[in-house]
């Protein structure tokens, strides 16, 4: 491991919308030495990773006056809580690590972080940046990917540590080392994913990259409607489709029933055979479907994110089955803090307690885990109740889910 520094970045009075406060994010950056059997060599030449988010417009800064009909405004971290439950659990992700393997990064996340903070009053962030060996790239689109999913998860697991891994490039071997590494080398409980590349036929030859025990791996499906891609389609991965949630005017109240969002990726897979825990549920198709679950996507009814990549800088109302992949990744952080506060193992792979709460095709979500999302299409398939190819099991009902996957087997 490379030599660790550590900077205490303290953002001073930040003005921001009508409000203002001292925001403390303490950062570590380090150069990573990564050992030679982590190394990813080969894959599909050409292949490239892309990122999931959609932005929709520049958003009104937090405090300032807002519309009465707050969709597509930008929702808060107060609101998406309380819309899911997690402003119930007594959790925050305290002693947990999710790492965000993302390429390029952001040289303003340090600053863009402390915004939000900020902002919304939330907790300070520890924040480890580390860097894989190679020239970095710069990439606004990717920059602002890296401010969607650190503010995402910071937003719904604030006493988590976040780790952000930078691939130097996005292309496959790279960005696969660093998922490696963040698994085996940082140790984190949660490594989260939020890009694609096309599927290619001998994939499955690369699913052990996201096996590690005590690790879930969590990857957005895509935001280009019905089809599967790489590595949502693995069957080592939970794959995380989007929704369209429509909330009560400044509140975390449901306005309309949840729905699938159109562009959110989903289908079974070319390549991947169906895996034991969606055969065990009775899912009827003999290759590996995805996604598993399912979280708000829908960019027009997406978060404020704070970011200084795309010009100018500031608050922008963005989404993307990125938003829905980090926020799943923060589930389930909670749900092993609360297994680390029990004694329990943490969660690894995460796939036979997520099917076993749903239960089956027959008898499906009787305790209620899940919203089950009914309504929808994403091009070739629709949502349906149960088990669907655009939201999967559903969207989570946190309040109860989470101590469930902490007790879990």
């Amino acid at each position: 491991m490379g030599k660790r520094v550590l900077i205490v970045l303290v953002a001073g009075l930040l003005s921001i919308g009508a409000s203002g406060a001292w925001a403390d994010v303490t950062v570590h950056e380090e150069w990573a030495s990564v050992p030679e059997q982590q190394r990813v060599t080969g894959g599909p030449e050409g292949w490239k990773a892309t990122p999931q988010h959609r932005v929709l417009k520049r958003g009104i800064a937090p405090g300032d006056v807002r519309p009465e009909y707050i969709t597509g405004w930008g929702y808060t971290p107060s609101q998406i809580s309380e819309a899911y439950g997690f402003n119930g659990l007594e959790a925050d992700g305290t002693g947990q690590t999710v790492a965000i393997v993302v390429p390029c990064g952001s040289p303003t996340i340090n600053g863009d972080l402390a915004a939000f903070i900020s902002a919304f009053k939330l907790p300070s962030a520890n924040l480890n940046i580390t860097y894989m060996p190679g020239k970095t790239c710069i990439d606004p689109d990717w920059g602002f990917e890296t401010s969607l999913d650190v503010e995402s998860v910071h937003a719904l697991a604030p006493g988590a540590t976040i780790d952000l891994v930078i691939a130097p490039t996005d292309e496959f071997p790279d960005i696969l080392t660093a998922v490696q590494y963040a698994a085996q080398t940082l140790n984190a409980q949660v490594v989260s994913m939020s890009w694609e590349g096309d599927e290619f036929s001998y994939e499955a030859e690369y699913d052990y990259v996201f096996e590690n025990t005590g690790t879930v791996f969590v990857v957005a499906t895509g935001d280009s409607g019905s089809g599967a891609q790489y590595p949502a389609a693995s069957p080592s991965v939970v794959a995380v489709g989007g929704t369209s949630l429509y909330l009560q005017p400044g509140t975390g109240t449901l306005k309309f029933p949840e729905v699938a969002w159109e562009q959110s990726g989903g289908g079974p897979s070319q390549f991947e055979a169906q895996p034991g825990y969606q055969a065990a549920f009775g899912i009827s198709r003999a290759r590996r479907c995805i996604p598993d679950v399912a979280f708000a996507g829908d960019p027009y009814t997406g978060v404020l994110i704070y970011d200084s990549n795309y010009t100018p800088a500031g608050w922008w109302v963005a989404g993307g089955t990125s938003l829905s992949a980090q926020s799943w990744a923060s589930t389930i952080a909670l749900a092993d803090q609360l297994r680390a506060s029990a004694k329990v193992a943490p969660l690894t792979d995460g796939h036979n307690a997520l099917y076993t709460l749903a239960g089956s095709s027959a008898r499906y979500n009787v305790k209620g885990y899940y919203r089950d999302i009914t309504w929808g299409y994403n091009g070739n398939y629709a949502a349906m109740i149960g088990y669907d190819l655009i939201t999967g099991l559903g969207s989570p009902m946190a309040g109860s889910l989470v101590p469930a996957l902490a007790v879990s087997k």
